[in-house]
């Protein structure tokens, strides 16, 4: 049973891999996004080139 258990935490880690490191590359770039979208004049427009970016990278199949 402790086999079974184990082997069926392994295949959800692998499953959730993929979607854990898009995660981890992306909370960063959604961060800077909105630090950045307080600076005047450019802010905002850099923001969603910056969310842009981090919705493509969310895209990739891994």
């Amino acid at each position: 049973m402790r086999m079974i258990r184990l082997l069926l935490f392994f295949v959800l880690l692998m499953h959730l891999y993929g979607c854990l490191l898009t995660k981890v590359a992306t909370v960063p770039m959604r961060v800077t996004g909105a630090v950045i979208s307080v600076v005047p004049v450019v802010g905002n427009s850099a923001d969603k080139m910056i969310d842009g970016a981090a919705d493509v990278v969310d895209e990739v199949p891994l």
